[in-house]
């Protein structure tokens, strides 16, 4: 009998082989970097958000204005280069932010019809559960209300409180 965490081996070594591939991807992309922090990305941003026609506009005052050359600084045809490499990734990055939701997505699914199918096994273990022919269901029903814990069971509905009647205050 299998445990409740057991996972088919192809899928663990098949989920294994794309987390390599998607790692060694890493290797591929030129510029790559990895942030130093969760907030690192957040420091980027302004400075990232300025309009391309406004770099293309520092790019040639530098090319044609010899007091606007300082050490330290890309020379235009890297600053080129550079928002080439954005325009270029930056769908990539959209790839594969669509292949995670996907994956996310088909995991979800496949946990639904997993979940769904158990349930209608408990729903059906119930009622057979309380028939005399059937009534060693019962353990399995009470093995498996536990393991779904309060979250999933149906509760009794209880009436409505009745409010106590307000004392009537008489008129003067």
């Amino acid at each position: 009998m299998s445990t409740v965490n057991e996972v088919p081996q192809s899928y663990i070594d098949s989920a294994q082989a794309r987390v390599d591939e998607i790692r060694a991807m890493r290797q591929l992309i030129p510029n790559f970097v990895i942030p130093a922090s969760t907030s690192a990305s957040r420091s980027l941003t302004t400075a990232a958000s300025v309009p391309e026609k406004f770099i293309e506009l520092a790019v040639v005052a530098v090319k044609n204005n010899a007091a606007l050359v300082r050490g330290g600084g890309a020379d235009p045809a890297q600053l080129r280069d550079l928002m080439s490499y954005a325009a270029s990734y930056g769908p990539v990055a959209d790839e594969l932010e669509a292949l995670a939701q996907f994956i996310r997505h088909s995991v979800t699914t496949a946990r639904n019809k997993a979940g769904s199918d158990a349930l209608t096994t408990y729903a059906l273990a119930c009622r057979l559960a309380k028939r005399p022919e059937t009534a060693e269901l019962a353990p399995h029903v009470n093995d498996m209300r536990n393991a779904l814990g309060t979250r999933f069971r149906k509760t009794k509905a209880h009436p409505a409180p009745v409010p106590s009647p307000v004392p009537a205050t008489p008129l003067t």
